[in-house]
Formats: C-alpha cells, structure tokens, sequence
C-alpha cells in the first residue's frame, strides 16, 4: 500500500545529557512532528511513504528534505515558500524530573501557507492510506482548512484515513479542539486515541465523562462501542501509559475491530527518549492493519511494541525494522494488567 501523511516538520533542539534549558550552552539538532514520525516510521518498516507539508526555501529547508531522503521517504510534494521553519526545544526528563518542551512554532511556512490553490485530489489518487493528526488544525485557521479538503478528498477517492487527536494544552483549548477535531470524524476510518472528541450520549452528556487515565477493559469496549455508533470507524486504538518515573514506564493499549475490543500485553521499560512513542504507536498499528496475516491480538501488540522500541532509540522517530519489533513482542517480559 502507498502511504501519505500530511502535517508540520519542525527544528528539535534539546540539551544534550540531561541538561536543563536553563543552564545548557549547547543544542542538539533533530528534526520532528508527530505525522512526519509516522511517515518516516513506516518507511523504515519497508512501507512506501510519503510526507506533504510547507518548508521554508532556505538550507534548513533543504537539510529538512535530506532527513526525509536519507529515511526513504518521498518528498516531491513537499512546497518550498518564504517564512520560517517552528522549533521545540525539549528538555528530556530522567528520574523524578519530568519532561519539558518548549514551542516556537508561530508563523511558520507551514502555518502561514495558503492551501487554496492545492488540488488535493489530484495529490492523492495515486495513494491508499493517508495519516493526519489534530496537531494541525491547531495551527492556524489555513490549517484548518487543509485538513478540511484534505480528509473530504481523500473520502471521495476511498483512501483509508487514520486520525490522531493529539491534543496539545499549549496551542489551543481542549473545549475548541473538541469542537474542531470532531467536525473531521465522518472522514476517519482509523482513530488512534479517544480525546478530544464528542461522543455524546441520548443525554447530550459525553461517553468518555468520567473516564480514568487506567480505565477497565469493560469501560474502553462500553467507549469504542459508541465511537463505532456514532461514526462507524473501521478501527478504533487507544494506549495507556503508567509512569513510574521520569525514566521508567510501562505501556498497554486497547484496540477495536468488527466490534470486538482487545487488549495488549502491558511492556515495563526504560526510557532513552520518549519524544515520538505515541506516534510509533500509530506508525505500528498502521503497518500491522496493512498486513493480512496479523490477527487484532498480534495487531496490538505490534503497535505496542513499537512505541516501545522507539523509547530505546534518540529522535523522535522510530527508525527500526519489523524483525525487532517481533522480537520485542516474543521476548519482552509481559505483564498483563486487567
């Protein structure tokens, strides 16, 4: 299957060692965004991907497209056009001492272009599979308006669309995402995470009220249910992270096919760079739903997997193969919490 994500590359810098951004007088560079991770993902995985976004005509730019190439991933959608390339600055965390990230990323090319003039159709037909996330639509009311001609094309054309909401407190509310981000549902086939979108009740209260960042295995098939009602997803995932410390994590998800809910194996960890694991998590839940011969069991797990390994790995990106996530999933010390 070909495989297109759309969505902003933004500068990382991070101190390097541990080192707080108050005292570092050194940075070092990668480059990242939650749907490019996808892309870039997938393509170590052997999958024919594809990036579409808005660089800045200058040699960050073109430093930006060599990270694409030196990945297998395809640019010749990508625009060149005038302003500036968004940073994050990342503080990693270790210990008891949480994760910080910082955000630069105003008007920036990507944020600022104006889409109206891009046939989105035409862009899309050679493809089966595009990826977007609610990061973009938070950008700017251009943004918006991408991602509007972006999933209602690729409707009209059949490709199968996965969906991350992806909520992030510092570019908008919670209350707008939630309004925004649901406007998009109809389109999506596959959603990765359950927050924020209205999943109403006869009541007009919200399924998901009430919910615990640890809910049961009967509380996410009672949700996925009525996410499946009220938008007929042909797939719905979701992870739960139990944080034990700046350094050390365990991870599970739940996942919902043809009306069955599954839940993974529960993977302890230590943490290298945990920058990128949710979007591993999609990047190994897309790969193992274009395969025909994972059950949903081994599906989950997979993805699980994944997000996993990419803790291991520096950048944002999990740049691993399938064969070692296989081996993860066989030899990892599981333990199932239900």
């Amino acid at each position: 299957m070909r495989f297109i994500a759309i969505g902003e590359l933004m500068l990382r810098l991070s101190p390097p060692n541990y080192e707080k951004i108050v005292s570092t007088r050194n940075y070092v560079v990668n480059y990242g965004g939650a749907e490019a991770n996808v892309a870039i993902s997938l393509a170590n995985l052997g999958v024919d991907s594809t990036f579409f976004t808005v660089l800045p005509n200058s040699d960050i730019g073109k430093s930006a497209i060599n990270y694409f190439k030196s990945n297998d991933v395809h640019t010749k959608h990508i625009i060149k056009s005038d302003g500036r390339m968004g940073v994050y600055y990342l503080e990693e965390g270790v210990s008891v001492r949480p994760s910080q990230v910082i955000y630069d990323r105003g008007f920036s090319a990507f944020a600022e272009y104006d889409y109206k003039d891009v046939d989105f159709e035409e862009m899309l037909k050679d493809y089966d599979w595009l990826h977007l996330s609610g990061i973009t639509p938070a950008l700017s009311y251009n943004c918006r308006r991408l991602i509007d001609k972006a999933v209602k094309a690729a409707k009209k054309l059949g490709l199968t669309v996965s969906f991350d909401p992806n909520f992030r407190s510092a570019l908008w509310s919670f209350a707008t995402a939630r309004d925004v981000l649901s406007k998009y549902l109809p389109y999506v086939d596959v959603l990765i995470g359950i927050e924020p979108i209205h999943v109403y009740n006869e009541d007009g209260t919200d399924v998901k009220d009430g919910l615990t960042m640890d809910p049961s295995f009967e509380e996410m098939d009672r949700v996925f249910k009525a996410i499946d009602k009220q938008y007929n997803m042909k797939a719905i995932a979701r992870t739960v992270r139990y944080v034990h410390s700046g350094s050390n994590n365990s991870l599970k998800a739940f996942f919902y096919k043809d009306g069955q809910t599954y839940e993974s194996k529960t993977i302890n960890f230590e943490i290298v760079d945990r920058v990128g694991g949710g979007d591993a998590f999609s990047s190994g839940l897309i790969y193992a739903l274009m395969q025909n011969d994972m059950t949903p069991q081994e599906t989950v797990d997979f993805a699980v997997a994944s997000s996993v390994m990419k803790h291991a790995i520096r950048g944002d990106t999990n740049i691993t193969s399938v064969d070692q996530i296989k081996r993860l999933m066989s030899n990892a010390s599981f333990d199932v919490q239900r």
